[in-house]
C-alpha cells in the first residue's frame, strides 16, 4: 500500500512540481486541497 500525502495546492509552479515529484519519483498517493 502506498503512503499518502496531503498537499495544500496553490496551482503555482512550485506545488505543481511537488505533486508530480511526490507521485512519480517517491511513489506517494498525493491528495490536494
Amino acid at each position: 500500500m502506498k503512503e499518502k500525502v496531503v498537499l495544500a495546492f496553490s496551482g503555482g509552479l512550485d506545488t505543481s512540481f511537488c505533486v508530480k515529484y511526490l507521485a512519480e519519483e517517491k511513489g506517494y498517493d498525493v491528495y490536494t486541497a
